[in-house]
């Protein structure tokens, strides 16, 4: 298992692969239930981890894809723009194919999915912050709820602590005090708590993304009038990659938050 995106062996493809832009990593992998007998099915759109970097895209996530496919939903993993530097055209890339998502998918396989209904948006480790970022943002017209997964939810925090080797300056172009307008803008946690309903689950045995982070995020929301529901469920034992693992004890729980939405 690879210590930055652990995802396991690639299975089968996707059903469609769509396309959101014109350069080579706007496409969107796209997989179907067989048996929906002509009933629109949920969406969910995941974002893959890898610590924001190029070398780790959307293909390990297919288990994970095909996972919540046999729980009943028509799944959508979009690829953006990684590496070094990559902010902000990562976030352009997430936020259009969010936007395009629905319809992309109704031209391609008409009838599938529900159009009209805004989807549940998940992510894991780095995508578990793209998720919270731009589904914030998005709002609930677009976005039904947030499960976000591991999630680096402070990008700060993540360059103080060194997380995934300097993936946040990495990312960013530099330490927090150096550019700290990228880090602000670029910044989950400050979005927190906001109009989209969010779960947040963490295990406190996580080694990539450490269990202290997110427990401090949970413990300092304080939601305004107006503001949606956040829940922070922690679990006991539970590393990083069983939350995106089908065959872990802690699916269960991710499938149950994805359905509070559903």
């Amino acid at each position: 298992m690879d210590p930055e995106q652990g995802l396991g062996p690639a299975e089968a493809g996707p059903d469609l692969v769509l396309r959101y832009g014109d350069h080579p990593d706007a496409v969107i992998d796209v997989f179907l239930p067989s048996d929906a007998q002509g009933v629109p099915v949920p969406l969910v759109v995941f974002l893959h981890g890898g610590f924001w970097r190029q070398e780790w895209d959307r293909v390990p996530a297919r288990p994970l894809a095909w996972g919540l496919v046999d729980a009943g939903y028509a799944v959508a993993t979009p690829e953006y723009r990684r590496g070094s530097g990559s902010w902000p055209s990562m976030s352009v890339d997430v936020v259009a194919s969010l936007v395009d998502v629905r319809g992309l998918i109704e031209a391609a396989a008409p009838g599938r999915i529900d159009v009209s209904a805004p989807f549940v948006l998940t992510g894991h480790s780095a995508g578990g912050h793209l998720a919270l970022w731009s589904g914030l943002r998005a709002g609930p017209e677009l976005v039904t709820r947030i499960v976000a997964l591991a999630p680096v939810t402070d990008v700060e925090y993540a360059a103080w602590t060194g997380m995934g080797d300097g993936a946040a300056q990495d990312l960013l172009g530099g330490e927090p005090d150096e550019v700290p307008s990228r880090y602000a803008e670029a910044d989950a946690a400050r979005r927190l708590p906001g109009s989209v309903q969010v779960t947040l689950i963490q295990g406190d045995s996580d080694l990539q993304v450490p269990v202290e982070m997110n427990r401090r995020i949970a413990e300092g929301i304080s939601p305004a009038p107006g503001d949606a529901a956040f829940q922070y469920v922690e679990l006991p034992g539970v590393d990083h990659f069983a939350l995106v693992d089908p065959q872990s004890d802690a699916w269960s729980t991710v499938l149950r938050a994805l359905a509070a939405s559903s």
